[in-house]
């Protein structure tokens, strides 16, 4: 009982302190206490509940059953919607604050909110290699599930509260990604319910210009219900080789190198400077060899038990709590990026971002971008090699101002054919936005389905400049 009355004490005098204080002072200049006491508890109970849950709903294959059902309930509330008028845009119901995304979508509240409880895994076929799941399903249910039968995605995004609706409609990627590409890339079949109420189904053979056009359409062509997701093997460990690597020019040569090589299972790096660079491999593989660890004891039961399940703190969660003040301060001091470029530009790519709001360390991803109809391919008709430049940070340029050098950075991005993840702050304009982005399949399925009456745009759903 012991930890427990301390405990209480300790969020006892948490409270009188945030009452003398105030709960804005609190939340902007002593944030870390909040997330400590609460957030973290709270993130812990969040995810016990889901993974119980699922493996519940799993374990009675009650989700297939009731699927049918939800599924036309959705339906139902377009055909009212539709019924009364179709007086706004329509969006999911789910809130902003659960996304992962730093950015709180104010047009939940002015748009009709078409509530979609859809959170389960349908289906795992290893006969097939496909797992079919709801789009509310999160990576860290995936994960529980296909590796305790010994399987796994081929691009297995690490957060585990992104959804597999958020991956899709936005873009998910991970260090396997040189081999499969991006999450939209192991997809094999969406399941959506469109402007006029009716379901569809869609595959690279079915209604094959909306299957390729629903990525990084960011719920704009219709509702997300379902999606079938290739699977792999899976085994029990992945045996990394971490290399210091010293010079501009080296660190792109050897990345590159690593990046092509189809044996390396896992590619990734971590620049600190122009100069420094760490670039880490990966394989797969059953056994494991002794070594010593940082921490002696990090997988000791005690320290894993006391400490292992306080981090991290849900992002929603924090974007709950940090209120209106907090949040500008975040756009403006801080920087949360992610541009993807072709890899032969690599160099020029970071000295852009060294000059222009210098973050480090910087995170790299290489992924293989195929030649495929949609909002995003390569510019040629060949399959490229892309990287992910992953900027998360306080900028230490002198004078930093978030809009003109985020645009500065955006310029640069679309003039090497290159494009920025919809999840994070985009200043762009309307014209600068469909220079970045193929929209010619794109409009016509939104005019051929409907959309215009019944969905925002892409871009006015996402852009700074569209929604000031």
């Amino acid at each position: 009982m012991e930890p427990a009355v301390s405990l209480a004490v300790c969020a006892l005098l948490f409270l009188l302190w945030v009452r003398v204080k105030g709960l804005e002072f609190v939340l902007i200049h002593q944030r870390w206490v909040f997330v400590c006491l609460f957030l973290l508890p709270l993130s812990l109970i969040f995810d016990i509940y889901y993974y119980v849950r699922a493996w519940v709903v799993f374990k009675l294959s009650s989700a297939p059953r009731l699927h049918e059902q939800r599924v036309r309930d959705i339906q139902k509330q377009v055909r009212e919607w539709k019924e009364q008028g179709s007086k706004t845009f329509m969006c999911t119901g789910r809130p902003g604050w659960l996304t992962v995304s730093l950015r709180v979508g104010k047009y939940k509240k002015t748009h009709k909110n078409i509530m979609i409880n859809l959170m389960d895994i349908l289906e795992v076929d290893t006969k097939k290699q496909i797992v079919r799941v709801e789009p509310l399903v999160t990576m860290g249910q995936v994960t529980a599930l296909l590796t305790s039968i010994g399987w796994t995605l081929p691009v297995l995004p690490e957060l585990d509260d992104l959804t597999v609706g958020g991956l899709i409609m936005g873009t998910g990627i991970e260090s396997s990604s040189h081999k499969y590409g991006l999450f939209q890339h192991i997809c094999t079949a969406y399941e959506l319910v469109l402007a006029d109420g009716s379901f569809v189904r869609c595959t690279p053979s079915e209604n094959s210009d909306l299957f390729y056009a629903v990525p990084w359409s960011c719920g704009t062509l219709g509702f997300l219900v379902a999606a079938e997701i290739r699977i792999i093997p899976a085994k029990k460990y992945v045996k990394l080789r971490f290399e210091p690597v010293y010079g501009l020019e080296a660190i792109c040569d050897r990345f590159t190198r690593e990046s092509q090589r189809q044996e390396n299972h896992f590619v990734e790096g971590l620049l600190y400077s122009l100069e420094e660079a760490v670039i880490m491999t990966g394989v797969m593989t059953d056994e494991a060899e002794p070594g010593k660890d940082i921490i002696p004891f990090g997988n000791n039961p005690v320290f894993r038990y006391l400490f292992g399940w306080m981090v991290p703190p849900k992002i929603s969660l924090l974007k709950l709590t940090q209120g209106e003040t907090l949040r500008k301060l975040y756009e403006q001091h801080h920087v949360v990026q992610d541009m993807l470029v072709p890899m032969k530009c690599l160099p020029q790519a970071l000295h852009t971002f060294h000059s222009d709001i210098h973050v480090y360390p910087i995170w790299l991803c290489p992924f293989i971008l195929p030649s495929q109809p949609g909002l995003v391919h390569p510019k040629g008709n060949e399959a490229e090699l892309y990287v992910d430049i992953g900027a998360y940070g306080e900028p230490r340029v002198k004078h930093f101002e978030a809009r003109s050098c985020m645009r500065q950075l955006e310029k640069f991005v679309r003039s090497v054919h290159g494009f920025q993840m919809l999840y994070a702050d985009c200043y762009m304009d309307r014209e600068e936005f469909w220079e970045m982005f193929d929209g010619s399949l794109y409009h016509r399925l939104r005019k051929q389905l409907g959309c215009q009456d019944a969905f925002p745009e892409v871009y006015d759903k996402i852009c700074k400049a569209a929604r000031h």
